[in-house]
């Protein structure tokens, strides 16, 4: 069977809504940009408060990072929670490590609250040292998130082997507090609670312009317009078009997947038994998970759109006989791409550029938990006016300078050790 490109959520959620582009002109009190993680729980929770939202998208709901993820509801950020404080300071250091800590809860409740059928498992993830400095790592992460209470164990021995499949990890730190979703069911959930709640909803609208008039915004498309006294941008890495400085405070980095065909061996069955998903502590990382069906689903950071078939299949490959060489030779049935937004210092920001008009980037790959996060806390300082439920506070937009060139930097590096990795050079 060819490696087709083709993203893997996308084919297992099949009743994807598909709503009209926007024409003419409606009033609403907020406009949202951008339907994925930020944008459509900003508006469930607007809704849920009163408010009346329209939320127009480019393409469909889910189309960009939202639906091409990974899928880890993870706790906390990359960085772990002590350097969170040390950078923003104790009280909003604190703050963010609490509300991001959190976050699984928040996208199981919004699952629990709308049926929201995501295949989701809340059994934890597994963060997998392939080496000592990685182990080191995290058992200093285990300590740090200790002390403020979470529930995570760093695991060793026969019990690493067993939670993780592989004979490769000499430890992996088991959060209980996270799991792992279908992230397209999960967005398209999202939608449908949005629309059942009154918002509107349009696809194939992207925004060409966003001018204030008197006290309203006016959000404009190719064929119409939303008048909102409120506006958030939540079009993160996918935001196109010169009407917003947003896409000059981030540079654009990727992140490739790719999947086999349902594994129905017995020997499979040893692979991340309990259903947590799993990334290692590489420096240019590696994901494992499998999915409802039993797929197993690898990924890193790179554009796979820019690899051939075969490359992306060399790599599947010495990944999987790296960590699960007992496997038979596996079949590999799809591979996707999505876009994240980086930050040079790996944190996110929130803006407020002027009054009523909000924005974010830089989730820098933790999009479904701080996507959530973001998009509530956004509701509920637009209803109440109240910057303590902001996650962090709003900061100046920096366009960032050589956005381009560090893209190319990024990719290169992640290519080499991609390339290195099949030549069997490094694992």
């Amino acid at each position: 069977m060819p490696l087709r490109e083709e993203c893997l959520w996308e084919k297992l959620t099949p009743q994807r809504p598909d709503n009209a582009a926007l024409k003419g002109e409606v009033t609403v009190d907020v406009c949202v940009v951008g339907a994925g993680f930020t944008g459509l729980s900003a508006a469930v929770h607007l809704l849920e408060q009163g408010k009346s939202v329209c939320v127009l998208e480019a393409h469909r709901a889910g189309h960009g990072g939202s639906g091409r993820n990974v899928g880890l509801v993870n706790a906390g950020m990359w960085i772990p929670p002590d350097e969170i404080e040390a950078g923003f300071g104790e009280a909003v250091g604190s703050q963010l490590n609490r509300m991001l800590g959190a976050a699984p809860s928040l996208v199981f409740s919004l699952v629990d609250k709308y049926n929201i059928d995501c295949q989701l498992r809340r059994e934890g993830t597994l963060h997998m040292a392939h080496n000592a400095r990685g182990e080191a790592d995290l058992r200093s992460r285990e300590e740090q998130w200790k002390r403020r209470g979470a529930p995570v164990e760093l695991l060793t021995g026969q019990a690493c082997e067993q939670a993780t499949g592989t004979k490769k990890i000499a430890a992996a730190l088991l959060d209980r507090r996270a799991g792992t979703i279908n992230p397209m069911a999960y967005t398209t959930g999202l939608a449908k609670a949005a629309v059942g709640l009154g918002g509107q909803l349009f696809d194939h609208s992207p925004v060409t312009r966003l001018e204030r008039q008197g006290q309203h915004w006016s959000v404009q498309t190719a064929q119409g317009s939303v008048l909102a006294e409120q506006v958030v941008i939540a079009s993160n890495a996918y935001t196109e078009g010169d009407w917003t400085e947003l896409r000059r405070n981030f540079f654009p980095g990727y992140y490739y997947q790719v999947a086999s065909v349902p594994l129905t061996e017995d020997a499979a069955q040893q692979i991340l038994p309990g259903g947590q998903g799993s990334w290692d502590t590489r420096q240019v990382l590696s994901s494992i998970r499998r999915d409802a069906e039993g797929r197993l689903l690898l990924g890193s950071l790179g554009n796979g759109n820019q690899k051939p078939t075969w490359f992306l299949k060399a790599w599947a490959d010495r990944v999987q006989q790296h960590y699960f060489p007992y496997l038979k030779p596996v079949e590999w049935e799809c591979t996707w791409t999505g876009c994240i937004a980086f930050t040079p210092d790996h944190l996110m920001r929130l803006f407020e550029p002027a009054p009523g008009l909000v924005a974010v980037t830089g989730y820098n790959g933790r999009g479904v938990t701080t996507g959530t996060v973001v998009g509530k806390a956004f509701a509920d300082y637009l209803c109440n006016g109240n910057p303590q439920a902001l996650p962090i506070p709003f900061a100046p937009m920096q366009p960032l300078a050589g956005v381009g060139l560090r893209s190319c930097l990024y990719e290169a590096g992640f290519s080499l050790y991609h390339a290195g990795q099949c030549l069997r050079i490094v694992i």
